[in-house]
């Protein structure tokens, strides 16, 4: 990835964060509104503009703890229908980049960097969760936006991918440690990849639409980094851990 995509990956974030702050206003002020015609004396009526406008000022003042519970909300609200809009998007792995079951009735989805501690971290609890659950699938959807090293790697790692190696190398590499150019030959090395065909994955231009659908796909949303993780209509950012996966793997089986 080009050192233009990370920054760009941010800035949308940045915005979007504004935008869903402006827009938590207007849903505390149409809130505001269809109580007050409801509720207010026949005097204040819904065409009194000045005078609701009024009412819903001083109310967010008086309790300015309905803001956050506002955004909250709208924010759930916005980020299931998002998360219904790109489902297929989502949950269709690129080749053979993922594990588990392949008749599932959960898919987790999880956007990661193979230059990512926390995703690293998060190996062994993706590992428990797909050995415990017989009918949970997990989705691997590379999101190089630490580091050059973290492009290549994702690159060889859609190779692997089509050619049926994918857990292979991606356990392989995240064993390695720190992401190098030579880590990530090893790691091909590993789960059957030769070096001439590693290197010409890391040079190619082949795999840029995939990691750029991603990107897209993260910016929607409004992933903070990585790792990500999709699960049912819910998002969860980082390492959150087995117990936080387990339930939400248990949230969406139950809608």
């Amino acid at each position: 990835m080009t050192q233009h995509n990370r920054p760009t990956f941010r800035t949308a974030l940045s915005n979007r964060m504004i935008q869903m702050t402006l827009g938590a206003f207007a849903f505390i002020a149409a809130a505001a509104g269809t109580a007050l015609a409801v509720q207010a004396p026949a005097a204040v009526t819904t065409t009194d503009k000045s005078a609701i406008e009024k009412i819903v000022h001083d109310y967010i003042l008086e309790h300015p703890e309905i803001i956050p519970q506002a955004i909250e909300r709208l924010q759930a609200k916005r980020m299931s229908s998002t998360i219904a809009d790109n489902r297929m998007a989502l949950e269709k792995p690129y080749a053979g980049a993922w594990e588990g079951a392949a008749n599932a009735d959960v898919t987790v989805v999880e956007f990661f960097d193979y230059a990512c501690g926390y995703c690293r971290a998060s190996l062994p609890d993706l590992a428990k969760l797909v050995g415990s659950d017989a009918k949970v699938k997990i989705v691997y959807r590379e999101l190089p936006i630490l580091s050059e090293e973290s492009s290549d790697a994702a690159k060889v790692s859609l190779l692997a991918a089509e050619r049926g190696q994918y857990m292979a190398y991606h356990k392989a590499l995240y064993g390695a440690g720190k992401v190098t150019r030579d880590t990530i030959v090893a790691a091909a090395a590993k789960a059957g990849i030769s070096k001439a065909d590693a290197e010409a994955a890391m040079a190619s231009s082949k795999y840029d639409a995939e990691i750029q659908s991603n990107i897209a796909l993260a910016q929607k949303l409004q992933a903070s980094g990585t790792p990500t993780f999709v699960i049912g209509d819910q998002v969860l950012n980082g390492a959150v851990g087995f117990d936080a996966l387990k339930s939400g793997v248990a949230a969406a089986r139950g809608k």
